[in-house]
């Protein structure tokens, strides 16, 4: 019996869903790759054999299109061992600046299309009682930063979908990971991965602007390697025991230690008033 793996990728033409879709295929597994064009599925097919790739034009906010995508999948391969749930955008901007069209667009792709493909998966992986469904979260996920308010929400939700899942899944031999990258050197910071609030309010050219001009200054300068990254998301997924969270680079891992320092510290200090909320009897 073959030991290849089946992967099911969302958002697979650029970044880092095509640098895990060329480590799939050169690991020798074989790979669905989606994307919301045609155009951009051509290229992603040139990658493998006809018998380790195939594609799929998949809008991850099309629950019917996803479900097809799915059921395509099956049929070629006939199984799904791994789903990497990639596909998202992030929003720069203050929250007050945000309008409500740009929350609810990003709402749909990063969370509602991520609920999406997970439950057009779900059957198939219940029924052969195996699976790993991989969520790429962000940093962004467990710190929250300035001028990423309602992205990092999006990516929080991902993290507590991610563990709320994982424990309901661990009984039918199905592991759930969320991966939280830092800066990784993709196009995520340029205009193809970030939409910018057209609103600027100049009380936050403090916090929010210093943001704005870091992440132009950023772009292309990012510390990770998404094909190190590609690389050890092929390692979670062949892990007997993989992680529920995988925070990946250091700028990832120091910023949640300060995180997990303040937060104890805050604790400690309000110990009183948070152990004298029960009921006395």
């Amino acid at each position: 019996m073959s030991n290849e793996k089946v992967w099911f990728i969302t958002g697979a033409s650029r970044g880092l869903g095509l640098e895990i879709t060329k480590a799939i295929l050169a690991a020798g597994d074989k790979v669905v790759a989606t994307a919301r064009s045609t155009k951009d599925l051509s290229s992603i097919e040139k990658l493998g054999k006809p018998d380790h790739v195939s594609v799929a034009l998949l809008d991850v906010t099309n629950k019917q299109q996803a479900k097809e995508a799915v059921d395509q999948a099956i049929e070629k391969f006939g199984h799904i061992d791994v789903l990497v749930n990639n596909a998202a955008y992030g929003l720069l901007g203050a929250v007050e600046e945000s309008t409500d069209e740009e929350i609810r667009k990003m709402y749909e792709v990063n969370v509602f299309g991520l609920l999406n493909v997970t439950r057009a998966i779900l059957p198939h992986m219940r029924k052969q009682r195996s699976g790993h469904i991989i969520n790429i979260s962000s940093g962004g996920g467990l710190v929250g930063g300035e001028g990423w308010s309602v992205y990092c929400s999006t990516k929080f939700a991902v993290e507590g979908l991610t563990e709320s899942l994982a424990m309901e899944l661990a009984p039918l031999g199905i592991h759930v990971t969320a991966i939280e990258p830092g800066y990784f050197r993709t196009n995520f910071l340029d205009s193809t991965s970030l939409v910018r609030s057209g609103i600027v309010i100049e009380d936050y050219s403090e916090t929010v602007g210093k943001m704005r001009n870091l992440a132009t200054q950023f772009n292309k300068n990012q510390p990770g390697d998404p094909a190190k990254l590609a690389q050890a998301i092929i390692r979670v997924a062949n892990a007997d025991q993989p992680p529920v969270h995988l925070p990946l680079g250091n700028d990832t891992l120091d910023m949640y230690k300060q995180k997990t320092a303040a937060f104890q510290q805050e604790i400690e200090e309000w110990y009183e008033v948070i152990t004298k909320t029960n009921y006395d009897d």
